[in-house]
């Protein structure tokens, strides 16, 4: 198992020199990954939330002062980028970090204004079908041969970039997945991980149970024929004061098939503890196990 962080943009980290920063720290404490918000504009009631940075360029200032942690956004709502511009986006990342970027995806969350407040598309479906085009396009032109397009959403005449990522055969991909519904799950299984949310009948959310978690870990291995690594991506806390019941959480998600544990250190922000206490979290290391 591997182990990141999850950092807002957001308030006292909505400054890129401060998630520099963390980052540092985070890589010096042991940490695998760093992971930041992809929002644009979300209208907290708090004031002291309100201030806001770019995720992409705060990302590649980290980027320029670590080596070897792995880097993301926790996740872009690919529907709401244009595709093109992602891909160069991200292979120029991909490249200033030496190849250590991962790219993880989903619909977005409404909350985001970067939505509602803009104009953009808001239905599901046609949000799930703009991030299927757009992994398409993505994957097409992060090829580096040349790529055109003919989709319901998105048109693009034969157009080649250069240069290609870093990283070979592609840029990891890990997307969001509605378990159980096979559609979502099926287009996790296309490309290189599963950050899994449990979907009810109404159409709410709740986090993966261990249950949850173990039958995920077998629809995969029946489906994925690909012999490359899949990552199957869990979020959550564990206390960094407290070493043995931080493994004892963890250890059973790892046994379950588990690869990525993301440590959300970004509540202390609505609390009294703050960014301090974000940095405490993140000096006391990851819950590794072993």
């Amino acid at each position: 198992m591997q182990y990141g962080l999850t950092l807002p943009n957001v308030g006292a980290c909505g400054d890129a020199r401060t998630l520099t920063v963390l980052a540092q720290e985070a890589e010096a404490a042991g940490w695998d990954g760093i992971f930041v918000w992809d929002c644009v504009y979300v209208a907290y009631d708090d004031p002291a939330l309100r201030p806001m940075c770019d995720p992409w360029i705060a990302l590649a200032a980290i980027a320029t002062r670590t080596e070897h942690v792995r880097l993301g956004t926790l996740v872009t709502p690919l529907a709401r980028r244009r595709p093109w511009k992602l891909a160069r986006e991200t292979v120029t990342l991909d490249r200033l970090s030496h190849g250590r970027l991962i790219l993880p995806v989903g619909l977005g969350s409404l909350n985001d204004g970067g939505f509602s407040r803009v104009g953009e598309e808001t239905d599901r479906k046609i949000r799930a079908q703009r991030l299927d085009e757009g992994l398409d396009i993505l994957t097409g032109l992060w090829s580096g041969q040349p790529f055109s397009y003919k989709g319901q959403h998105y048109h693009l005449q034969e157009m080649t970039f250069l240069p290609p990522p870093m990283q070979s055969p592609r840029i990891p991909i890990w997307v969001v997945g509605a378990w159980p519904r096979p559609k979502s799950m099926h287009r996790a299984l296309r490309y290189d991980g599963v950050l899994p949310a449990k979907m009810h009948d109404d159409g709410t959310f709740s986090a993966m149970t261990l249950a949850d978690l173990q039958a995920l870990t077998a629809f995969i291995a029946a489906r994925r024929t690909q012999t490359a690594p899949f990552d199957i991506v869990v979020e959550g806390e564990t206390p960094g004061d407290d070493r043995e019941q931080a493994i004892a959480k963890v250890r059973p998600l790892a046994e379950a098939g588990v690869t990525w544990w993301l440590e959300n250190v970004y509540d202390n922000l609505w609390s009294d503890r703050g960014l301090e206490g974000m940095r405490t979290r993140i000096r006391q290391g990851p819950p590794r196990i072993g």
